[in-house]
């Protein structure tokens, strides 16, 4: 999913490898950062809450894909405050900071100790606004007086520039001052948007300047006393602020809104239990709405918008938690879904929306990501998640809404997607601006032969088959339901005319797995990768090679003990530090353990799951990030960082709910009104596991899974309705 290196008209280095490249110095982990997003606006900050002190980075505050806030450095006398703890609440609503003040001298003297002066930060956002309460305690025994200053700045910097792009040309920058506690930064953007943010402090500061407020605080002993200011950002006029009390009350009001009704997850180990509670909030904190639902966004920092690919393999994992999500993703890309061919933005008729930016470059075409098409897995996969949708829900109403699309994105499947009609999806980008590879490993040097040399297209992916065959196999569905007979069977014979013609084309005897891609001459990727597995989530693979594909996965090779790699070591191209050729995926892993678990292979699932639950033990917040190296586990060591992974990623967040769903073999079956636990296992980190308000239709349910040992047993805790619970072998 990353983007464009490609654009040397605009300074971007051919050294950079990959399209999409990040610059190295933009590291994530070389500091501690901390996240917050509410709808469209999000903040990375460093650990005190403040915004690019001493280095150039990835810090600010955004929206839209524009940085409103770049400066944000509170001193103490002139001093940076001695932080004792940050964290980033449970809700993810606030970032909460905790520090003190440092010795002071002045003079030579020492004029004020440290450790006397707490000082409380409360920081989140809401709406289009930045909202922060500073709290000042006086502990000493006597009156103290010190200064307190903020030096701030904003600098509409483009998220692309952010990453390292650079431009030939931007627009006009002002700063004035609108009152004693107001300071407006304006951009008039060279694509003719004027951009705004409004800084507010109250109460009113001693000195306040362009880029400086000031504050000259006495507190009496055990006094205390707080600052509050406000960042307000959009685009022609700016509201008003709110009080940050008012601003706090909202954020939380809207999250729990969100988690309202979905189903919970608690066990007997904490540690999972915490890693659930974060990946929910995670989850929730990522999702906006839209005009059509919620959606939720890809990723903080770099991918904080629509992600068509990333969307719906979200809402697949999800959806036996919150149905919800599927549902707003299904409606946003059926409105966004390509109607014309446009080679720019790599679209035809009928195709499904990769990804969306609305900063300036995207709106000068600098990039081409203002409305992009070029994955070659939306589209079906959108098809698959329809049909998941309403397996799960039963939700005729919104399939006819989008029978439309359904049949718009088949249609490209069979034309545009397959233009040599050879009966396998493919992709060629249309213009070099695009990227070069289209599937979810997008790298340029992600798809190769055994030899290490790159594939030239048009290229057929491996897990891409396996999606349009899924796709067939529920629009057939969809198609009965709906009365389309003829339209059924046709959709139903063309999905097994595929998954023979797969095996024949894609099956490699001598590595024992699925190849990687077939490339434009027709010849295979004898390479083995995780793309295999996503044969088996999809259900293309034939049941008879099943095991060997999953004993090869979770082999010494592809499996790291955390994880299984993208390429499995010993492959050509294979690095652990890569982005997709070695490296671990949090989200792939789900997927795979999901057609493990398709195919009764539960062993591997739980083994893959116990890894990865191994690998969120190590990370901050017991947060799965995006992906990590592909290096093997070391004793009384952690997964090793990837330096640009986003954390919170929504697949990552998404995926411990995947594993579980693989475990315990969850399905339902609306038809029959049944929840169903197919030969249910649990990993050894898992005694039992409680699920509370599972719902199917009007029933909703609490259920407990407990390892006796020897089996899974499923018992009913409490029901509301008639569906009913199956346990099968």
């Amino acid at each position: 999913m990353q983007e464009i290196d490609a654009l040397n008209d605009i300074g971007v280095g051919t050294e950079a490898a990959s399209d999409f490249y990040i610059e190295p110095q933009t590291s994530l982990i070389e500091r501690p950062l901390r996240t917050l997003k509410h709808g469209d606006i999000f903040a990375v900050l460093d650990s005190y809450g403040d915004i690019g002190v001493g280095c150039d980075g990835p810090e600010g505050v955004f929206l839209r894909d524009t940085r409103y806030l770049s400066g944000f450095d509170l001193r103490f006398e002139g001093e940076r405050p001695l932080l004792l703890g940050s964290v980033v609440e449970d809700d993810n609503a606030s970032l909460s900071a905790n520090s003190s003040n440092p010795d002071i001298h002045l003079g030579g003297s020492l004029t004020i100790p440290r450790d006397i002066i707490a000082i409380e930060r409360t920081k989140l956002l809401f709406e289009a606004g930045c909202y922060e309460r500073i709290g000042f305690v006086n502990y000493d025994d006597k009156q103290r007086a010190f200064r307190v200053s903020i030096r701030f700045a904003a600098d509409f910097h483009d998220l692309f520039e952010v990453r390292g792009t650079r431009r030939k040309a931007r627009g006009q920058l002002s700063a004035r001052l609108l009152s004693s506690k107001r300071v407006e930064f304006r951009y008039d953007g060279l694509d003719a948007i004027r951009r705004y943010t409004v800084m507010s402090f109250d109460p009113v500061p001693q000195r306040l300047e362009t880029g400086l407020a000031e504050f000259d605080i006495v507190l009496e002993p055990r006094a205390r006393c707080s600052i509050f200011v406000s960042a307000v950002c959009g685009e022609g006029q700016v509201p008003e602020p709110m009080h940050f009390l008012a601003a706090y009350r909202g954020a939380r009001r809207d999250l729990a809104k969100l988690t309202r009704g979905i189903a919970t997850v608690e066990s007997s180990n904490v540690l999972f239990n915490e890693m659930a509670c974060r990946s929910t909030s995670d989850i929730y904190t990522l999702v906006s709405q839209t005009k059509s639902g919620p959606y939720p966004y890809a990723g903080i920092p770099w991918f904080s918008t629509v992600f068509g690919r990333d969307g719906i393999i979200t809402a697949i994992m999800m959806l036996w938690i919150d149905p919800s999500i599927a549902k707003g993703v299904l409606l946003y890309l059926a409105d966004t879904q390509a109607k014309a061919d446009d080679p720019g933005a790599d679209a035809q008729p009928g195709k499904i929306l990769h990804e969306t930016r609305n900063g300036e470059m995207a709106n000068l075409k600098e990039v081409p990501f203002g409305h992009y098409y070029g994955s070659v897995d939306a589209t079906p996969l959108f098809v698959m998640l329809a049909g998941l949708y309403f397996e799960r829900t039963g939700d005729m109403d919104t399939i006819r809404a989008i029978w439309p699309n359904i049949e718009a994105a088949l249609s490209w499947c069979d034309t545009s997607g397959d233009p040599d009609q050879d009966g396998f999806v493919e992709y060629f980008r249309t213009t070099d601006a695009g990227l070069v590879n289209q599937g979810w490993k997008d790298s340029h040097d992600s798809i190769f032969h055994a030899d290490g040399s790159l594939a030239e297209g048009p290229i057929a992916l491996c897990e891409v088959q396996g999606y349009v065959y899924a796709a067939k196999g529920a629009a057939a569905t969809l198609a009965q339901v709906l009365g389309k007979t003829a339209l059924a069977e046709t959709l139903g014979k063309q999905a097994a005319v595929l998954r023979i013609r797969f095996h024949e084309s894609f099956w490699c005897e001598e590595i024992g797995t699925y190849a990687l891609a077939l490339d434009g001459a027709k010849q295979p990727c004898r390479v083995r990768s995780s793309n295999a597995g996503h044969a088996l989530f999809a259900g293309i693979a034939d049941p008879a090679y099943a095991a060997r594909i999953a004993d090869v996965l979770t082999g010494p090779e592809a499996f790291s003990s955390w994880g299984i790699r993208t390429v499995s070591q010993g492959e050509s191209r294979y690095n652990p530090m890569s982005y997709h050729n070695g490296s671990v995926w949090p989200h792939d892993n789900a997927l795979i353990a999901l057609g493990f678990g398709r195919y009764g292979l539960k062993r591997h699932a739980a083994k893959v799951f116990s890894g990865m639950f191994d690998a969120a033990s190590y990370q901050y917040l017991l947060r799965l990030p995006e992906l990590f190296c592909g290096f093997g586990r070391r004793r009384r060591c952690g997964p090793i960082a990837y330096p640009v992974a986003c954390a919170p990623q929504a697949w990552a967040s998404a995926a411990p709910f995947a594993f579980l769903a693989a475990c315990i073999g969850l399905s339902f079956d609306h038809d029959r009104n049944e929840i169903r636990f197919a030969n249910p296992q649990l990993p050894g980190f898992l005694a039992d596991l409680t699920i509370r308000g599972l719902r199917l239709g009007t029933t909703c349910v609490d259920i407990r899974l407990r390892n006796d040992g020897v089996d899974v047993t499923v018992s009913v805790l409490s029901r509301d309705g008639n569906a009913s619970i199956v346990q099968t072998k």
